[in-house]
């Protein structure tokens, strides 16, 4: 797997009701972000991700993967479908991934985009991203308009600075010109918003049972095995890279693996192995201490492991019960609907 650091997993007191009670801010400029601008983009990505995209309307977007021809995982991204102020035509599609997947990303549309109407453009270091998590998170960012639907999106302002605002799980991401971000931090802290660590912003993703590409999925992963079929992949749409593999596995087949979490009895790192009695089930992905739930963990576990089985982190005393996700209680917890 990509070596993100996830070796500091407390999370504050303080920064945790932020993100759960109010509104936390993270910065995630470094994500990695491509434009797709022309007439064709829309059916040129369609036929490279997992999604449907056919039909999607400016102020919509959609969350996908894009597959190794056998459909194994080479990331996954976020597409935004981004109009101008009361427009009904698209004027560009804005794809958000993981900064570690960012050339992968980049090399698939370079590849396959010849003979379409559609024009790639860089966005990584010319445009910030401004993450805003908690209940308290639409009221602060002033996007009472925007629709309730993951990935809903809209042009915005913030005391004057433009912006992308987008729906997220937990709150609203703002995609601005790099040059403002800051003011735009400054801003949004003006408003109510409390600046907050990675680590308490990745504890919600957590509690949720999200995943990270990079950290819990990499290169071996089919969807089905992280629990994405749902929320990354149609059944229903034209062909598409690793297609065949995906239909089969979920007309036919069963995993080998699933994504579980993990209630461990002390905090856990990143990597140590998981076994049940002494076969290696799988490895430790993910890892928290949240003040509300204790230690927990995401992991890919063989489905022998099934949710209720006790197993053992690495050679020591850590043990961990393996959970249906998400973890019980986050949506009162950490303002689902924000």
């Amino acid at each position: 797997m990509a070596t993100i650091d996830s070796s500091d997993t407390i999370v504050s007191a303080d920064e945790y009701r932020a993100v759960t009670e109010g509104c936390g801010l993270v910065d995630r400029s470094e994500r990695g972000k491509l434009a797709l601008t022309g007439a064709g983009a829309l059916e040129f990505l369609g036929g490279q991700v997992t999604n449907e995209l056919d039909g999607l309307r400016p102020g919509e977007g959609r969350y996908a993967a894009f597959l190794t021809h056998k459909g194994k995982m080479l990331g996954d991204v976020r597409i935004l479908a981004v109009g101008d102020d009361g427009a009904e035509t698209l004027s560009e599609l804005l794809l958000d991934t993981e900064r570690a997947t960012l050339q992968g990303l980049f090399d698939m549309i370079m590849r396959f985009k010849i003979g379409f109407d559609v024009e790639l453009h860089k966005r990584t270091v010319q445009r910030g991203m401004l993450s805003l998590i908690g209940p308290q998170a639409t009221a602060v960012a002033g996007a009472e308009q925007l629709g309730e639907a993951e990935h809903a999106n809209m042009r915005t302002a913030v005391d004057g600075i433009e912006a992308v605002a987008a729906r997220t799980d937990v709150g609203i991401d703002l995609i601005c010109d790099a040059a403002v971000t800051a003011r735009l931090a400054q801003a949004l802290c003006g408003r109510g918003a409390t600046r907050v660590s990675e680590q308490a912003a990745e504890c919600v993703r957590i509690e949720h049972g999200r995943p990270r590409y990079g950290v819990d999925l990499d290169d071996s992963v089919i969807p089905q095995e992280a629990g994405l079929n749902e929320r990354a992949v149609s059944f229903t749409k034209g062909c598409y890279v690793g297609q065949e593999t995906v239909a089969r596995l979920y007309y036919k087949g069963k995993p080998n693996r699933h994504l579980r979490g993990l209630r461990l009895s002390e905090p856990a790192r990143h990597g140590e192995e998981l076994r049940l009695g002494e076969r290696v089930v799988g490895q430790i992905g993910s890892a928290t201490v949240s003040p509300a739930f204790g230690p927990l963990a995401l992991a890919l576990v063989r489905r022998e492991a099934e949710p209720g089985s006790i197993v053992r982190v690495g050679e020591g005393a850590i043990e961990a019960e393996v959970i249906e996700l998400p973890f019980g209680g986050v949506e009162a917890a950490a303002g689902v609907g924000a």
